[in-house]
């Protein structure tokens, strides 16, 4: 028998306002694999994503992560109930998420900045949580920066930082939303290096991006979305080399594959 998911989406729904920016979307993505989502701005990628992990509350559908329903509950007299901010923290940390804007403190060293989580979320002593900071900053090639502030960073090394803060807390699964976008050209390969070892060593990931090289070169899958919702989806060769969908393909015409 097939083993579960480990993420699964049914039917998901996103409202703003009149706008439905998610319309009904349906994904499974099971341990190991490497899901790449792409599709125009305003497609619902990012916000996908940030329902994953509940920094958006979706209307209507379900999302599990390791069978677990991730946002709500089922209520006492049925319907479903929003988890408290408590319960959905040890849920979230399980959830990894490398954001397009590095979002690291600003006033907190390298080390600090991937530490945080370690001793706040997983109660992990210092002496321990700093011991593994410095794993991950090494395996990222940050030996040298443990100490430096972000602002003593380029934008690649921020965003190194950042993978490295979400890949030491032992996610089940790592959202990786345009990681790449704010970064100059030179930097993107850096980026995109660590995430391929990450693949390699077998990490599930669901990533954002408008890289097709990477996307073609890592990804197990390409889902790309349309319209708020996914339109095709398949192996690398089928959906970025052989597109047979008509929306998909006037998408891939605007796009040039970069080499890095």
């Amino acid at each position: 028998m097939a083993a579960s998911p480990l993420v699964r989406a049914r039917g998901v729904v996103k409202r703003f306002g009149k706008n439905t920016v998610l319309d009904g979307v349906d994904l499974d993505v099971a341990k190991g694999e490497v899901v790449v989502i792409i599709g125009a701005s305003g497609s619902g990628k990012t916000t996908l994503l940030r329902c994953i992990n509940l920094l958006e509350t979706y209307d209507e559908g379900s999302i599990t992560v390791d069978g677990t329903e991730i946002g709500f509950r089922d209520g006492a007299g049925g319907g479903r109930r929003r988890r408290s901010e408590r319960e959905l923290a040890p849920i979230r940390a399980d959830i990894g998420m490398v954001f397009q804007h590095f979002n690291l403190f600003p006033h907190l060293t390298a080390a600090q900045n991937v530490m945080l989580g370690l001793t706040k979320v997983r109660g992990m002593a210092k002496a321990e949580a700093r011991k593994l900071a410095e794993q991950w900053l090494s395996r990222v090639g940050l030996a040298e920066k443990f100490e430096s502030l972000p602002s003593q960073l380029s934008g690649g090394q921020q965003q190194r930082v950042g993978i490295a803060r979400a890949v030491a807390m032992g996610p089940k699964v790592l959202l990786l939303d345009e990681i790449t976008s704010a970064l100059d050209p030179e930097l993107v390969g850096e980026v995109l290096s660590v995430v391929q070892q990450l693949a390699r060593e077998g990490m599930t990931m669901i990533v954002v991006t408008h890289e097709m090289t990477f996307a073609r070169d890592v990804g197990s899958r390409v889902v790309f979305m349309d319209g708020g919702r996914i339109a095709a989806q398949g192996s690398p060769n089928d959906v970025l080399v052989n597109p047979t969908q008509e929306r998909l393909k006037s998408f891939l015409a605007r796009i040039e594959f970069r080499q890095h």
